[in-house]
């Protein structure tokens, strides 16, 4: 998002694209806890050594203190100088763009043996949980007597808006964020500190840092040393600030012991992190979706899109380097939708999720009182899905269309500035206005140029508008219609001829002739420009129906956990939402198949028999084969194998945002971090099992030892305090 300033306001916004409350079960059949429900977890129980007050205790400083959001990603302080450790593809986008052809530290490596040689982390924000607090009544208070959907979503919308923005004003150095628990039925605010200046401290070469590559993602056994460490930054006197030459290290209230021991079997672990979204309290009909239209689709078009970029990349190395970020992510989603895919066919999860429907149908007409309030729930919840289907393929189109071609996000941008600009009264005022925000449009579209290429723009965009093209009956778009395209693939050559033609497609060409002054903006147009409009006009009608909608639906879903709530006699624990959350469990193997089991440790022996395959995401480092060989194993060595452990499986609930999660042993020390799932384990976000549920992260001995045996990085150990 970026927002344009006026004087003296916000001139308008425009975007691409103490336990207060009880979510409890008394027996979980799953578990990402927030904070407030520790002491219902069982977690002595389980196996925790230290108190639990010692994790979490309002007012007073626990393990929960050490923990960072990083991005979309988790982390956690290991050094009173605001050392972090995470993940290697959690920081993979900051090294790409800290990389070059002349200093590809994202093939290489990077370690930096003093504060002075860490570079910035571009693009990389940190966030640390400062408190909670539920807002719930404040926000269905103010929806109680609103009947129209889309102006219940737009109030509650409203509402969660105004009570962020009021705790930033009542403390000006935190941000603040309602977070919607359960759809439609609680919101909780959450305040956290921001840091800015984060930077690259040590990351290890990609052929460590990504072995295996997108062969072994998802997959178990595996051999990856996924992880870095970065540092935070503050100005001299401790508050936020942008990199800066004179800024200081953070000193975190609490940072994490490293055990370089690490764990056996069967031990009691947990992870703190920020579980992204899970969508385990929905009816048969969402699931539904995901099967029938939304992970297909998506997964379909990524590998479309991957096969593009890949092609292009081969062409020339600077290429492949600018467009390693999107390539990975991509690939990352969809071998993950896959993966969804698989297990929702193989386990029949809509099936068994409309018999659990059933079954409450059956306990609301039961229940006179019940039957009153919810007689219909069931119904309207079936009524509100078979529409959403109807109108699916239009709506995932539309979905994806603006992120899949750079060129029409950038356009979108430019669109919307040149109109920000013209509801400006009078040539000073607009003139005004353009100079104040034309260098933060440069640096917004900076980010998206720096992973845009023409040809893969053009090939996703004919892909795009013969997909379009094609579309019928409610899904029918009437761009299409009132172009009157003879065929897809003159869809197709119109998208590419506007692609072709637009001074879009040159950075440098858009900011010295386009953007160069506020004249040369307003008179500019293309057919790229033009085809945005026409097709935006079309998705903002087809949007106020998806948002009025979404009101609907916002009723519904709170109506449903609550009966649900009553048939199952038990309160649940909320859904995933990239707040604070702890799962717990043991390092633990699993049967994926008959007559397999799958131990929990894989070792360097096994990352050398990988490599002998002759493929190249299984290449790795002479150096770590000339130390196996000569049992350099040092401290780290895990003695039942005559090994190093490099990574380790568990049967803890994780989903995406996990990734960077610490991986505690029953004492709080720090003996892993979390970077994955089992490919049987993807369909968690819909349910979790004992059976297949299976998470995968880095041993922290693997850690240590290519710290110190390989990359001669042993200033990290000794600031850990190893």
């Amino acid at each position: 998002m970026i927002k344009l300033k006026a004087k003296g306001s916000l001139l308008c916004a425009f975007l691409l694209g103490a336990s207060v409350f009880n979510f409890s079960a008394s027996i979980p059949d799953e578990g990402m806890f927030p904070l407030s429900e520790l002491s219902r977890a069982g977690l002595k129980k389980a196996g925790l050594k230290i108190a639990e007050k010692d994790i979490y205790n309002p007012g007073q400083i626990g393990l929960v203190d050490a923990l960072v959001q990083v991005s979309g990603c988790s982390g956690s302080f290991v050094s009173p100088n605001g050392l972090i450790i995470t993940n290697h593809h959690c920081a993979f986008s900051a090294v790409q763009l800290a990389s070059s052809p002349e200093f590809n530290y994202l093939k290489n490596g990077f370690v930096a043996q003093s504060y002075e040689q860490e570079i910035e982390a571009e693009g990389l924000t940190i966030r640390i949980t400062e408190s909670y607090e539920d807002v719930s009544e404040e926000i269905l208070s103010a929806v109680a007597s609103i009947s129209d959907p889309a102006e219940r979503i737009n109030m509650i919308s409203k509402k969660r808006s105004e009570i962020a923005k009021r705790a930033e004003t009542d403390n000006p150095t935190i941000k603040a964020e309602v977070s919607e628990m359960f759809i439609g039925k609680s919101y909780v605010l959450f305040r956290y500190k921001t840091i800015e200046d984060v930077r690259l401290v040590y990351v290890p070469r990609q052929d460590i840092g990504e072995f295996g590559g997108e062969t072994d993602n998802w997959v178990w056994p595996r051999h990856t040393g996924d992880f870095s460490f970065l540092r935070a930054y503050v100005a001299p006197d401790g508050s936020s600030a942008k990199y800066a030459k004179d800024n200081v290290p953070y000193q975190p209230k609490k940072h994490l012991k490293v055990n370089p021991k690490g764990v056996n079997e069967n031990d009691f672990v947990f992870i703190l992190g920020y579980p992204g979204r899970t969508f385990r309290h929905r009816p048969a009909q969402y699931i539904e979706y995901q099967q029938r239209y939304l992970l297909p689709y998506t997964s379909e078009l990524y590998d479309f899109q991957n096969q593009q970029m890949f092609a292009a990349g081969k062409e020339d190395p600077k290429t492949e380097l600018a467009l390693a970020t999107r390539i990975k992510r991509i690939a990352n989603v969809m071998k993950n939708y896959r993966g969804k895919l698989k297990g929702l066919q193989n386990l029949d999860l809509v099936g068994d999720k409309r018999e659990e429907d059933e079954a409450l149908t059956k306990f609301i007409t039961s229940k006179p009182d019940l039957q009153a309030k919810y007689g219909t729930l069931m119904a309207d919840i079936d009524k509100h899905y078979q529409a959403v289907f109807e109108v699916a393929p239009k709506e995932l189109w539309f979905n994806n269309i603006y992120n899949s071609i750079s060129l029409l996000r950038i356009a979108y941008t430019i669109n919307d500035f040149k109109e920000a600009i013209l509801k400006q009264n009078g040539l000073n005022t607009q003139e005004e206005v353009f100079a104040l925000n034309i260098n933060q449009l440069r640096e917004y579209l900076d980010n998206i140029y720096g992973s845009y290429h023409l040809t893969v723009d053009k090939n996703i965009g004919r892909r795009m508008f013969e997909d379009a093209y094609q579309l019928d009956g409610p899904n029918q778009l009437d761009y299409f219609v009132k172009k009157n395209f003879t065929n897809k693939e003159e869809a197709g050559d119109y998208i590419v001829a506007a692609l072709d033609k637009s001074k879009l497609n040159s950075k440098e060409t858009l900011y010295n002739t386009v953007l160069k002054d506020i004249q040369s903006l307003k008179n500019y147009n293309d057919d790229l420009l033009t085809i945005l409009k026409e097709l935006d006009a079309e998705r903002e009608v087809f949007n106020a129906e998806q948002k009025r909608r979404e009101g609907v639906l916002n009723r519904l879903m709170g109506d449903y956990v609550a009966v649900k709530e009553k048939y199952q006699s038990k309160n649940f624990i909320p859904d995933a939402n990239s707040t604070l959350r702890l799962t717990f469990g043991n390092i633990k193997g699993y049967s994926p198949a008959d007559a397999t089991y799958m131990s929990p440790f894989t070792t360097i022996k096994g990352l050398i028999e990988k490599g002998n395959s002759g493929l190249p995401e299984f290449e790795y480092p002479e150096s770590i084969k000339a130390a196996w060989l000569e049992k350099n194993f040092g401290a780290y060595v895990k003695k039942d194998l005559n090994d190093v452990p490099v990574n380790i499986l568990y049967n803890m609930d994780t989903t995406g945002g996990n990734s960077g999660s610490p991986i505690m042993n029953a004492h709080g020390e720090l003996i892993g971090v979390n970077f994955d799932r089992a490919y049987d384990a993807t369909i968690n976000d819909f349910a979790w099992s004992e059976d297949y549920s299976r998470s995968i992260g880095v041993d922290i001995r693997y850690v240590l030892w290519i710290a110190d045996k390989i990359d001669n990085a042993q200033f990290i150990l000794k600031e850990m305090g190893i």
